[in-house]
């Protein structure tokens, strides 16, 4: 700690990332990085926009994006903002939308960003127990507040939610912001952008990171009222105009043209990601029902955190917290079937399992 440090940096204590080792020859199923990589017209469209018109700024406004957006989802340029990757987006939903005099509502197990964001920008908050499967329920969120957030379906769980659920919180909290990430929800979940023309209060946060395969890019937008998308835009250019550069823009744009590519990719991860579920069933593991690109697992006799460190040395890194109430679970990224397969053989010989047949 230095003395140069405002009283703000003093009290954070930061976000932790995912780790991202330098080891060779590594199956990394801990950071739900997409095992594929991006579209080929992404590539294609990357490398087109690598010219002289990089000594430019981007278009502040990222127009070609926010028509590709509202072209693809149905609703007007002027209910998407789009951002440096979805966790800027939500920086800015914090310090735009959240930030009242009474608290902010999130579970005790969802996003760690979330008490992080609430420490920089000084918000209340109170976190909402999730019930004893895991689940969020509407009628614990019955209670005063500034707004509520939560990840759909949540992280670390998987866990999703219907669209009808999701609007109970909407029209039983009509005077507080509601802000539904779906961070993951291109894997099995049911987006609530449908719901935005007919609820003022819901803003919807998604990322091209995960289903998009392009969490290098850095390319996350929220679809809400214009008058929410007002405030966002109001603290961008009051921090940073011009958050998306130009192959950012372009790539981001190129994924959503390529239909088929998309379909494919993310069918594959939940064709893997239900063969992964059965795979650790049979091993011994309790499975949390997942609409995710994870899993979220603990075995019924095995320690969490010596399972994942026996996995270390065999170069598989899947995720472990420590927080209380999840300390026995795992998370594990859904890659390839190939890394799936070493996943679950290295299990195989932790567990001692005998061989598949």
């Amino acid at each position: 700690m230095s003395r140069f440090w405002s009283p703000v940096v003093q009290g954070l204590t930061p976000y932790v990332p995912g780790e991202q080792p330098k080891l060779q020859n590594l199956v990394k199923l801990n950071t739900n990085e997409n095992p594929y990589g991006p579209s080929p017209a992404v590539l294609a469209a990357v490398h087109e926009a690598v010219g002289d018109s990089l000594r430019l700024y981007p278009d502040p406004n990222a127009d070609v994006l926010k028509d590709a957006l509202a072209a693809y989802h149905g609703v007007a340029r002027n209910e998407i903002f789009v951002g440096n990757g979805s966790d800027e987006v939500l920086a800015f939903v914090f310090q735009a939308l959240l930030q009242h005099e009474a608290p902010l509502l999130f579970a005790d197990i969802t996003y760690s960003f979330y008490p992080v964001y609430c420490g920089l920008y000084g918000i209340d908050f109170v976190k909402v127990p999730l019930t004893a499967a895991m689940e969020i329920r509407p009628e614990d969120y019955r209670q005063p507040c500034g707004g509520i957030i939560f990840p759909n379906p949540n992280a670390p769980t998987g866990i999703g939610m219907p669209a009808a659920v999701v609007e109970q919180f909407l029209v039983e909290h009509p005077d507080a912001v509601v802000v539904v990430d779906e961070a993951y929800i291109d894997f099995g979940g049911e987006s609530v952008i449908p719901l935005v023309k007919r609820h003022p209060n819901l803003l919807v946060v998604q990322t091209l990171s995960k289903s998009r395969s392009l969490a290098g890019l850095r390319v996350g937008f929220a679809v809400g009222h214009p008058d929410l998308i007002e405030a966002l835009d109001r603290v961008k250019n009051s921090f940073n105009s011009y958050p998306l550069d130009r192959l950012a823009l372009a790539g981001a744009v190129a994924a959503y043209q390529d239909e088929e590519y998309f379909q494919q990719t993310r069918g594959a991860i939940i064709a893997s990601r239900e063969t992964l579920v059965a795979q650790l069933r049979d091993l011994g593991f309790e499975v949390l029902p997942s609409q995710a690109n994870f899993v979220f697992v603990r075995h019924v006799r095995e320690d969490a955190l010596q399972l994942a460190q026996s996995l270390r040395e065999r170069s598989v890194i899947v995720r472990h917290f420590k927080q209380p109430r999840i300390d026995q679970y795992l998370r594990i990224t859904v890659g390839t079937e190939a890394e799936c397969a070493a996943l679950v053989a290295a299990l195989r010989e932790i567990l001692g399992a005998a061989p598949a047949a």
